[in-house]
């Protein structure tokens, strides 16, 4: 008969489940020794929990399937915390294994024990202690069934002793994963009167359509709808898009913000957008989400369709009338394309060396460092098109919305919900785990990598061919951009950084330090075609700012009255 950890690891097994990432300890080594038996399952021990909650997290992001990390007693399972939250807030089914002292000392303030249930009664979406195996495996089935129902995270504490205690018969069933919901016809009905009245019409496009591309796609034309996309719907929206028009909010461009503040009627699919302040409220708004408590949380909706993406967009397709003007449409493309243009030339290698590149120079990179567009310029131009990229929170982010684009058969995740530091060099081992031939790639911040660099090791330990290219600003450059954008010197933001790329070689990664824009491309290629993880330490501009879509007056008086300040600083 086998024990309540067995039963476990063979029902993940049979579920499809394909590694396990934790840190072993007391209370988990019933469950880790079960791993050991089981030749589906592949344990993967990191150097720092959260850096096997972020994995487990982005694998589910990507596979769509169950993603399971492991915490043991207490600090271990506490340090799961933020990959959980990440994990929730991306709406990724993930189940956690935290252990938990031995049952007879439960609630007696043992040494390391600590209430699970209560500590993340607010990241999941079930929650429960085993204390007896006759519970088993209906709770573990409870727990399996609402990650995957719910999207989130689902936390099953096991103590020591129960682990290895036999398992009642019985085999876990799992439910079926659910299909999604059909909408109301008169909202539908609601939906078109709107959209057919309204002379221009934009679109807010979002992850949640993904599956639904050909139908959203075909909405556009016959509304003749400029296509704002949420940064996690350039996953799977952004390549081959005659409607596409890139991001809104700091991130973003003039004719994303235009498009959604200048059309009649706003149309928003599959999308939480969370940035209010970058959203028109004077708008009629068509919102369509399979989940109603998403309906009218970020704008005020005329009309909310409640149901799944694809069903309700073709439904869409077949009622409302084609627009006869295609000028809003046009117009706004050909505003995205001249910002589109204009940018790309800052990605050119030899732009410090032109007539406005010099004058530039002078002024925001007088060291003649390295631009982060032509980084992000050159991985783009020679990843392959199936490539997986992750993406630390900040300016790593920007570079990467701006020019890498997530054509043909490229995915993108990141931590966009939570905002997280830290979560493309975990993300990345997560996703490559998954296929050790596919070419996985973080756009790593300085500040991001620092924080869990001992899972650098990681992607060694476990043949894990990672490349890992580093935005080195010496700077935590999101935070310098938000304390300029408000008049505030940069303060606290500089960061002393060892030469990262001995360090990765010194863990056993391919690295290289690239400090001149003219090596960047063949730096990139090289580290590309390296069968091993590899990373690049790219000395970047930390003063290169990136403009919001529509900056305020007040934030361009913030960065002049910001860089007379830090001017003087420097001065005294």
């Amino acid at each position: 008969m086998p024990d309540i950890a067995h039963m476990i690891v063979s029902a993940l097994g049979d579920l499809g489940v394909r590694q396990v990432w934790g840190v072993v300890g007391d209370a988990l080594n019933p469950i880790t020794d079960a791993i050991r038996d089981d030749d589906r399952l592949e344990w993967i021990g990191v150097r720092h929990e959260e850096a096997a909650a972020f994995a487990a997290g982005a694998q589910a992001q990507i596979s769509g399937t169950l993603g399971v990390c492991m915490g043991t007693v207490g600090p271990g399972s506490l340090h799961l915390i933020n990959g959980m939250y990440d994990a929730k807030k991306s709406h990724a089914p993930m189940l956690a294994i935290c252990g938990q002292v031995p049952s007879e000392n439960m609630g007696t303030d043992f040494f390391q024990e600590v209430d699970n249930d209560a500590v993340f009664a607010d990241v999941a979406v079930y929650r429960a202690t085993v204390s007896s195996p006759a519970q088993m495996p209906y709770l573990l089935e409870q727990a399996v069934n609402s990650a995957l129902a719910l999207s989130g995270v689902a936390i099953l504490t096991i103590p020591g002793d129960i682990g290895a205690m036999d398992a009642p018969e019985g085999t876990p069933r799992f439910a079926p994963r659910h299909a999604g919901s059909i909408a109301d016809a008169d909202d539908i009905a609601d939906a078109v009167k709107i959209l057919d009245e309204a002379s221009s019409v934009a679109m807010l496009v979002g992850h949640g359509a993904r599956n639904a591309r050909a139908d959203v796609l075909r909405l556009a034309d016959r509304l003749a709808a400029p296509m704002v996309l949420t940064l996690k719907a350039k996953d799977g929206f952004e390549g081959d898009n005659p409607f596409q028009i890139g991001q809104s909010g700091l991130i973003g461009n003039p004719a994303a913000h235009l498009a959604l503040h200048q059309a009649d009627a706003l149309l928003l699919v599959g999308t939480d957008f969370p940035y209010r302040d970058w959203l028109p409220h004077d708008k009629l708004v068509v919102q369509i989400d399979t989940r109603a408590e998403h309906i009218g949380r970020r704008v005020s909706v005329s009309v909310g369709v409640v149901g799944d993406a694809g069903d309700a967009v073709a439904r869409l397709v077949e009622r409302v009338a084609p627009k006869t003007s295609r000028s809003f449409l046009d117009h706004h493309r050909t505003e995205f394309e001249l910002w589109h243009a204009a940018q790309q030339r800052l990605a050119d290698p030899a732009h410090d060396s032109t007539l406005v590149g010099r004058v530039r120079k002078h002024l925001d990179n007088p060291d003649e460092l390295i631009r982060p567009e032509v980084v992000a310029a050159a991985v783009d131009e020679t990843a392959a098109d199936d490539a997986v990229f992750t993406s630390d929170t900040g300016m790593s982010t920007v570079w990467l919305s701006r020019f890498v684009t997530i054509r043909d058969r490229r995915r993108l995740v990141g931590s966009f919900n939570l905002g997280s530091m830290a979560n493309a060099m975990p993300q990345a081992l997560g996703i490559q785990a998954l296929d050790r031939n596919r070419q996985v790639i973080a756009f790593c911040g300085d500040g991001g990598l620092m924080m869990l660099l001992g899972d650098l090791r990681t992607a060694v330990t476990y043949s894990l061919p990672v490349t890992f290219v580093v935005f080195d600003n010496q700077r935590l450059g999101m935070v310098k951009l938000e304390q300029e954008q408000t008049g505030m010197a940069e303060f606290g933001t500089e960061l002393d950084n060892p030469d990262i790329a001995a360090v990765a070689q010194a863990m056993g990664l391919y690295a290289q330090r690239v400090t001149r824009p003219g090596d960047v491309a063949e730096a990139v290629r090289t580290a590309l075609a390296h069968p091993g993880p590899a990373l690049l330490d790219m000395m970047t501009n930390p003063d290169e700012v990136s403009v919001p879509a529509r900056p305020t007056a007040g934030q361009a008086w913030g960065f002049a009255i910001a860089k007379l300040t830090e001017t003087l600083s420097s001065r005294t």
